[in-house]
């Protein structure tokens, strides 16, 4: 049997194969393995700030008793949910629920093609000049913090402001709590399209010029041309950012809402986000807080699952 396993030569053949993949890994690692070591860095930011928080999902299953070790706290009654069955039955949380809802429905719907156009009506300008200060005045807000913007936001809409001087009326757009909805949702758009856009304007650049010269032979002017090269092009990465935005349904930037509210609007912008503010920071009431955060990010995963898998069945790549 010895001497069968010494003479077959198969044996031989898989010694070498593996001498030869043992020498070509120790190579790609004498190449690499600065990069790898550069990897330790992210995935230590990742595994402290991003997983390890996680542990504490579980305060959303035990009593409110946060000056107690997480471990050592008792289990919530109602098998651990009853800070969840708690908050649906809080008409507050409610209320903060339908407004996440409503306003993320309304940025999305309204706010999301927005960059899309202005990527389009930009790729066609042919003085370059002109469109690199357009790009840099329109993504400029991007690096503006909430607090200036709505500072801004005052000043232009307020009862006095340049809006309503320049109209000759007083119209209430921070006042009133439906004219606020529609304030903040343009204020929205206006601080992040610019943004947006220049990730369309990149996957522009990929597209093959070839398929501009195929249209142009066969008739097409650049309004067809947009309509049948650009955009069919771009349509991977407007798939992507749009699977990446429904995941983000019902949560809200806490930063914007609370530079932008005030008493008059509380009715539509109480969102989750200040909910658990208000419960978890200023109420004392972590558990509670945690069970609506959990809601939250479980819902947030759902919408991303449940728009991938369409995208899929239309035959896109999708994110997962």
């Amino acid at each position: 049997m010895e001497a069968y396993q010494s003479n077959n030569p198969s044996n031989g053949a898989r010694k070498r194969d593996n001498s030869g993949k043992f020498y070509k890994n120790m190579l790609h690692l004498k190449r690499y393995g600065t990069l790898y070591l550069l990897l330790i860095i992210p995935f230590a930011q990742i595994l402290l700030f991003r997983y390890t928080p996680m542990i504490n999902i579980l305060a959303g299953f035990k009593k409110n008793q946060f000056l107690w070790p997480l471990f050592e706290r008792p289990w919530a009654d109602n098998y651990g949910f009853e800070f969840f069955i708690k908050a649906f039955q809080d008409q507050y949380f409610l209320e903060a629920l339908r407004n996440t809802f409503m306003l993320n429905i309304l940025d999305l719907v309204l706010g999301f093609p927005i960059p899309i156009i202005l990527a389009l009506l930009l790729n066609e300008l042919r003085y370059m000049k002109f469109k690199r200060f357009t790009q840099t005045v329109l993504y400029m807000p991007h690096f503006l913090s909430w607090v200036i913007i709505a500072s801004l936001a005052t000043q232009v809409f307020a009862s006095r402001g340049i809006v309503n001087n320049f109209l000759g009326t007083s119209i209430p757009f921070l006042q009133s709590p439906i004219n606020w909805v529609f304030t903040y949702i343009f204020v929205g758009i206006w601080a992040s399209m610019g943004w947006n856009t220049i990730i369309y304007l990149a996957s522009i650049t990929a597209i093959n010029p070839e398929l501009y010269e195929a249209a142009a032979v066969d008739g097409a002017k650049r309004f067809r041309m947009m309509w049948h090269v650009t955009l069919p092009g771009i349509r991977p990465v407007i798939v992507i950012l749009l699977i990446l935005s429904l995941g983000r349904i019902l949560g809200t930037d806490f930063e914007r809402i609370m530079a932008m509210r005030n008493p008059l609007v509380f009715e539509y912008s109480d969102t989750i986000s200040v909910y658990v503010y208000n419960m978890g920071i200023r109420g004392m009431q972590q558990s509670l807080a945690a069970a609506v955060g959990l809601f939250q990010s479980v819902v947030s995963v759902v919408f991303l699952l449940m728009a991938n898998t369409i995208a899929k069945r239309f035959g896109e790549r999708g994110i997962l």
